[in-house]
C-alpha cells in the first residue's frame, strides 16, 4: 500500500452503544470504497473488524479493529470500536490516536448510556465528533426524535447536514443541505435531483439555520451573507471544517448501513471535512520533566507510541501504533525509553481486520503495525536512539470486579501465568493479583462479560482451562487489650526430648502498625540464641489464625522470661512455646475480627443520587461526600469490601449503564459483632 502524507490521512474512531451498528457501517464504508468485494455481515460472523472466535460466537465486537480505506487519494484509517461496557478500554485506546470521532446512534434506541460515556471521553479529549444516525430503515426510527435527543443531550453545536428522505421502510435517500439537492437510491446506485416537494419547506428552513450557524465562525463570510450573498457549497465546507477541526460544530449525517443509504457521502465527508493529523493541534511529549510539542512533520525525528497490542498464538506480538512525526521504514531501530530496549522494526504492516498488507513507509499520523517487538508494551514510546521522549498515556480502565482463578489440570500453573502475562499486554485493563492471605489468583477485569471473554481466550489460545471460586475477603484478627500467657512444651522420647517454656505479654498496637517485638528476659532465663525462636514460633501463630482464624496483626509481643533445660532446649522447643504462649495470650486479650473497607468513589447522573444513596447504606457504606460535575453527582463513600464484590454489576443495573466507580482499600476496621458469627472458619480437625 503506497504512503500518504499527514494532510491525506483521516484517523476516524467509530464509537456508540452496543447494537448501533457500529461494525455494519464500518462494513458498509469498506464496501463503498471499494476496499473489500462484498459486506460482510454481523449475524453470521463474516465482517472485517469482527474476526475473533469469541466475537462471531456472540455477534458482539470485544476489541477495536483497524478497518482502512481509500477516499481518492485520502487514507482513512477507520477503527471499529466495541460499545458493550466492558469493554470500554479499546474506546479509549482508539480515541487516543483519532482525530475525529464519529458517534453512531441508532435512530430506534436513540442516545444510549455508552453514547453519552464516548462522548464524554471525547469532549475530555478534545476531539471533533461527527454524528452518524443509523438505521433509518427500520420500524419506529425517527431522524427528528434522535435529533431532538442529541440537542438535549450534547448541546446547541449539534448541525445536521442532511435529512431524511422517508423513514423507516420508505426511507430511499438524503438530502444534502449543503449542496440543497436529494441523493436518492436504487439500491445502492445514487442519483442526486431536486429536493422533493414534501420535504422542501423544512428542508429550506433548515439549511437557513445551518448555513448561519457555518458563517458565523467565518468573520468575512459572515459579513457578506449579511449583504444577502449566499456563500458557495466549497466555502460553506472550508468552513464547516474549520469549526468541526475545533470542536465547535458536531455535524450529523443519516443513512442506513445495512442498505448503503448514505453511506457514500459519509465517506466523502471524512475526506472532505474530516481534520488531518496536520490541522490538529500538536501532540504534548515530555523529555526530562519538560513538556514540548511535537508537529506531525515526516521530515523531523522518528516518533510513535503503541495503543493496541494484539497476542496471535501464531504470529505472536502484534504492535499497533500511530506515528507521532518523522517516517519510518522496514528496519527501522527505535529505542523504548521505558525499558531502554533498542526495538528493530523489521517489517511494518497495513491491519484490516486479522488481513495485513506490507508497508514501504508510514508517515507522521499514520497507523501501522508492526509484528513481534520484544520488549514494547501497549503505551509505550518508540524514539530515536539517546532521545528520551515519551508521547503520554491514557491509563487503563480501571478494574472493578474479580473472580478467582486456578488451572482445571495440575501441573497448569506456569503455562496459566504465562498465558495470563500475553492477555495482559494485548488488554491491560485487565489485572493479575496473587492474595497471599487467601492463597488465591485473582483475576480483575471491567465487567462480567470481559472476564469471561479472558477465560474462554486462555482456553483458545494458550490451552490454559480454569475454574472460578469465590473471591475470599482477607479478614484478620487483633485485640483489644493486653494479656500474658506462658508457653511450654516438654516432650520427651528415647535420647535427648524437648524443652522450652517462654513467658510473654500482649499489647494492642495502633490499626495499621503490624507486629512488633521485645526482648526483655534478663539473667539468662532464654538462652540469647533461642529468643529469635520464640519470636519465630509467634510469628506462624499470627499467620495460622487466632480464635477467629483469620492472621492476627498489630499486636505488640514482650517476652520477658523463660526456662531453659542445657540437654533438652533447643531451637524448635522455644518455637513451638512462643506458638503456645501466643495463643493462649490472644484468647485473654479479648480479641476482634477486622474486615477491609474500601474508598468508593461512585459517578453518576444527579437525578438517580437518592438510589444511589439508599443502595450504599444498605451495603453498609459511610458516605463521605458529594460533588457535583456538570449533570453527574461524584459520591465518596467508605463501604466494607466484602459489601462491593460485585459493585460493578449492580451499579450497572441500579443506573442502566449510565454510572461508574472506582475503588481502592482504604483501612480495616472491626466487623460489628451481629455479623461475627457466620464469619468465623471452622476448626480443623
Amino acid at each position: 500500500m503506497p504512503s500518504y502524507p499527514p494532510s491525506r490521512i483521516r484517523n476516524v474512531a467509530l464509537v456508540g452503544h452496543n447494537g448501533s451498528g457500529k461494525t455494519t457501517l464500518a462494513e458498509a464504508l469498506l464496501f463503498c470504497s471499494g476496499a473489500t468485494t462484498r459486506q460482510g455481515r454481523v449475524d453470521d460472523g463474516t465482517t472485517v473488524t469482527d474476526f475473533e472466535p469469541e466475537e462471531t460466537k456472540r455477534h458482539l465486537s470485544l476489541s477495536l479493529a483497524m478497518a482502512p480505506f481509500t477516499v481518492g487519494d485520502t487514507k482513512v484509517n477507520l477503527i471499529d470500536t466495541p460499545g458493550y461496557a466492558d469493554f470500554f478500554g479499546e474506546v479509549r485506546a482508539a480515541c487516543s490516536v483519532a482525530d475525529l470521532v464519529v458517534v453512531v446512534v441508532s435512530a430506534v434506541e436513540g442516545v444510549e448510556p455508552q453514547t453519552e460515556l464516548a462522548w464524554s471521553l471525547a469532549s475530555d479529549l478534545g476531539l471533533p465528533r461527527l454524528v452518524f444516525v443509523n438505521k433509518l430503515d427500520r420500524e419506529r426510527a425517527s431522524f427528528d426524535r434522535t435529533l431532538s435527543t442529541l440537542r438535549d443531550r450534547f448541546g446547541a453545536g449539534i448541525a445536521p447536514l442532511e435529512l431524511p428522505v422517508g423513514e423507516e421502510a420508505d426511507f430511499r435517500g438524503v438530502a444534502d443541505l449543503l449542496t440543497d439537492s436529494a441523493i436518492l437510491y436504487e439500491g445502492r446506485t445514487p442519483t442526486t435531483g431536486p429536493i422533493p416537494d414534501d420535504l422542501a419547506d423544512l428542508e429550506h428552513q433548515v439549511r437557513e439555520q445551518l448555513v448561519e450557524g457555518i458563517v458565523v465562525g467565518d468573520d468575512a463570510l459572515m459579513e457578506r451573507y449579511l449583504d444577502g450573498e449566499i456563500p458557495s457549497t466549497e466555502e460553506l465546507e472550508a468552513t464547516l471544517a474549520g469549526g468541526l477541526s475545533q470542536g465547535l460544530v458536531f455535524p450529523v449525517v443519516c443513512g442506513s448501513a445495512v442498505t448503503g443509504v448514505g453511506i457514500d457521502r459519509l465517506a466523502s465527508l471524512l475526506a472532505e471535512i474530516g481534520p488531518s493529523p496536520q490541522s490538529r493541534p500538536p501532540i504534548e511529549v515530555t523529555a526530562g520533566g519538560t513538556t514540548t510539542e511535537v508537529a506531525p512533520d515526516p521530515a523531523a525525528q522518528p516518533l510513535a507510541r503503541v495503543f493496541k497490542t494484539i497476542s496471535d498464538p501464531y504470529v505472536g506480538k502484534i504492535s499497533l501504533l500511530r506515528v507521532v512525526s518523522g517516517t519510518i521504514r522496514p528496519d527501522t531501530v527505535l529505542t523504548n525509553p521505558r525499558t531502554h530496549t533498542d526495538e528493530r522494526l523489521h517489517v511494518l504492516q497495513m491491519l484490516r481486520g486479522k488481513e495485513t498488507e506490507p508497508v514501504s513507509e508510514a508517515l507522521a499520523g499514520d497507523i501501522v503495525a508492526v509484528p513481534k517487538l520484544s520488549d514494547t508494551a501497549t503505551g509505550d514510546t518508540l524514539a530515536p536512539k539517546g532521545t528520551p521522549v515519551v508521547v503520554p498515556s491514557l491509563p487503563p480502565e480501571p478494574a472493578v470486579l474479580s473472580i478467582a482463578i486456578r488451572p482445571k489440570s495440575k501441573g497448569d500453573e506456569d503455562k496459566l501465568m504465562t498465558g495470563l502475562h500475553r492477555l495482559q499486554e494485548e488488554d491491560p485493563a485487565l489485572v493479575v493479583e496473587r492474595v497471599d492471605e487467601t492463597h488465591q489468583t485473582l483475576l480483575r477485569g471491567t465487567g462480567e462479560t470481559h472476564l469471561s471473554i479472558a477465560a474462554e481466550r486462555l482456553a483458545r489460545k494458550f490451552g490454559v482451562e480454569v475454574g472460578t471460586e469465590e473471591v475470599l475477603i482477607p479478614y484478620r484478627e487483633t485485640i483489644t487489650q493486653p494479656a500474658e500467657a506462658e508457653g511450654k512444651y516438654k516432650k520427651q522420647t528415647g535420647g535427648h526430648g524437648q524443652f522450652g517454656v517462654a513467658s510473654i505479654r500482649i499489647a494492642p498496637l495502633e490499626r495499621g502498625e503490624g507486629f512488633h517485638f521485645v526482648d526483655e528476659v534478663v539473667g539468662g532465663a532464654i538462652p540469647k540464641q533461642y529468643i529469635p525462636a520464640v519470636e519465630k514460633g509467634v510469628m506462624e501463630a499470627m499467620g495460622q489464625g487466632g480464635p477467629y482464624g483469620y492472621p492476627v496483626v498489630d499486636v505488640q509481643v514482650t517476652c520477658f522470661d523463660g526456662k531453659y533445660h542445657p540437654v533438652d532446649s533447643s531451637e524448635m522447643s522455644f518455637k513451638m512455646a512462643g506458638s503456645i504462649a501466643f495463643k493462649e495470650a490472644t484468647a485473654k486479650a479479648n480479641p476482634v475480627l477486622l474486615e477491609p473497607l474500601s474508598r468508593l468513589e461512585v459517578t453518576v447522573p444527579a437525578t438517580m443520587q437518592g438510589d444511589i444513596l439508599g443502595d450504599l447504606n444498605s451495603r453498609r457504606g459511610r458516605v463521605q461526600g458529594t460533588d457535583t460535575i456538570g449533570g453527574y453527582q461524584v459520591i465518596t463513600a467508605i463501604v466494607p469490601t466484602a459489601e462491593i464484590q460485585r459493585y460493578a454489576v449492580d451499579l450497572r443495573s441500579l443506573t442502566g449503564g449510565r454510572g461508574h466507580f472506582a475503588a481502592e482499600h482504604d483501612h480495616y476496621d472491626v466487623v460489628p459483632s451481629n455479623l461475627v458469627d457466620r464469619l468465623v472458619k471452622p476448626k480443623a480437625d
